[in-house]
Order: structure tokens, then C-alpha cells, then sequence
């Protein structure tokens, strides 16, 4: 006899409904601008981070629309890329879906290869929509996947709201036999439901972190059922927290993208 959960899934299979393949370019082009928009500056975000992000074709130095630092290429991969030019500046990019398209609950994963070498900081995170209106940390942050150079075996996932930032609430997660995420492309994804938020690495079966309103420290508010938040994908340099480019650090440097989807039941 099935487990009621069992076949309660048979009954209601998920159904993807929204995806970015990265497959429609036939020569490097811009992102779909119908899915993502270039957030762009140099203002150290918060983290004391050292590049400066780019946008498509910006000619702003020191961005480079001959280099540019994030396009989808024949592959059938987004590319996002750290450079350093011959002064020594540091550029990326940044990419958000915020009021283009946002989501709660369901399942939601990128399949992506980092970048290797200290001092770089690839993440696939979300944000609340109403950000604009209550601010971080209240709207909620689903750190997905977040990965620092000196620590190439393992990646990060965690939550931030109203009461819990910083590194209050969140849980790595390694290879096997000391292998580096960058060696190969995996899959990073949140499996997000009412009351509970769940990160995996490479299959929904592999849970790794489990998060509920019961994980956060007294006195902090649960965010993650107040509505949707958008995606945001972004290769930083430097920062607080893995420190500057060093001596294994190789430019340019890439955060390859193969896709970005959502399911829901």
C-alpha cells in the first residue's frame, strides 16, 4: 500500500512553469530581458566587496562592451564573468528577476559550474518582492547556494530576515573525498513550502539544510510566507567574507549558468 505522501505525489506531479534554458542565442548576446535586468555599480554592496558590476554593452569604464561580463553564449550557458583589467579594476555582474519574475512556493534550482580561486563569491539567491516597501532584512533572503574560493569543497545555504542576518541561520555542505564544486557543473535548489524552506545540492532527495520558523532565535520574524521574491545571480569579488583575490586567483573567471527553473505541485 503507498504512504499517503507517496501517493499523494502520483496524484499531483510537478509541473514546471516558468524556466530560463540560456539556450536561444545563436552568437553571445544579451540575457532575456523578459527574465533578467543588470543591477550595476561599485558601491561595495554592503560586504566591503571590490568589483564593479557591469551591464550588458556598457561602455562605462571600466566596463568593457567588448568583454562583456555576463552573456549567454552558443553553449547554451549564461555566462557571468570576472575580469581585472590592466589597472588592476575588478568587474562583474549581477543579475535580477526582481519585477520580471517572482515566485513562492514550489521547487525552484540552477544548474551551475563556479569558478575556482580565492577571492571570488558566486551566489543564487532570492529576495522578497516587497523589499522596496518593508527593506532587508524584513523581506526575507533564501541564500540558495553561496560559495567562497578558499573554501572549494563546500557551499553555503542559509536564510536572513528580520532578527537573524549575518551567519545566524544557515548550514554548508561538501563533496565527497574533498571534491571541488567548481570541477564539474551541479545542481543547487530550494524546495519551499508554508512554514519550511529546504536547500539541496544535485537531487530534491539530497536535503542538506531544513529550515522552519521554529529555527530562528527568539524575538525573530518568519518572513517566508508574506509573498513572492525574485531570483539574483551574481560572481563577487573580494568582501568581508572570502577576502581579497590571491595568489590562486586566475582572471578571467567564470560562473557558468546551464538553466534556472520552477516547479510546483
Amino acid at each position: 500500500m503507498l504512504l499517503p505522501e507517496v501517493a499523494h505525489a502520483q496524484q499531483h506531479p510537478e509541473q514546471l512553469i516558468w524556466s530560463d534554458e540560456f539556450n536561444s542565442a545563436t552568437t553571445p548576446s544579451a540575457p532575456n530581458s523578459a527574465n533578467w535586468k543588470f543591477e550595476t555599480g561599485a558601491n561595495g554592496w554592503g560586504n566591503h566587496e571590490l568589483e564593479t558590476y557591469c551591464s550588458y554593452g556598457s561602455t562605462q569604464p571600466p566596463c568593457d562592451a567588448e568583454h562583456p561580463n555576463a552573456f549567454v553564449g552558443q553553449d547554451g550557458y549564461l555566462h557571468i564573468v570576472a575580469r581585472r583589467d590592466d589597472q588592476g579594476h575588478y568587474t562583474s555582474a549581477r543579475l535580477t528577476s526582481h519585477g520580471l519574475q517572482s515566485f513562492q512556493y514550489g521547487r525552484m534550482e540552477a544548474r551551475i559550474k563556479i569558478p575556482k580561486g580565492g577571492g571570488f563569491w558566486p551566489a543564487f539567491w532570492m529576495l522578497g518582492d516587497n523589499i522596496s516597501k518593508v527593506h532587508w532584512p524584513a523581506c526575507g533572503e533564501l541564500d540558495i547556494m553561496e560559495n567562497i574560493g578558499k573554501q572549494p569543497g563546500t557551499i553555503h545555504g542559509s536564510i536572513h530576515g528580520t532578527g537573524f542576518t549575518g551567519g545566524l541561520i544557515g548550514l554548508p555542505t561538501t563533496l565527497p573525498d574533498d571534491h571541488a564544486f567548481g570541477d564539474a557543473f551541479h545542481t543547487f535548489g530550494l524546495i519551499w513550502s508554508p512554514q519550511k524552506i529546504q536547500y539541496y545540492v544535485d537531487s530534491p532527495t539530497n536535503i542538506y539544510a531544513t529550515f522552519t520558523p521554529a529555527s530562528l532565535p527568539h524575538g525573530a520574524i518568519w518572513p517566508f510566507d508574506d509573498g513572492k521574491s525574485f531570483f539574483i545571480l551574481n560572481l563577487a569579488i573580494g568582501g568581508s567574507w572570502p577576502g581579497p583575490p590571491d595568489a590562486t586567483s586566475k582572471f578571467p573567471q567564470e560562473m557558468l549558468v546551464d538553466y534556472v527553473r520552477v516547479y510546483v505541485r
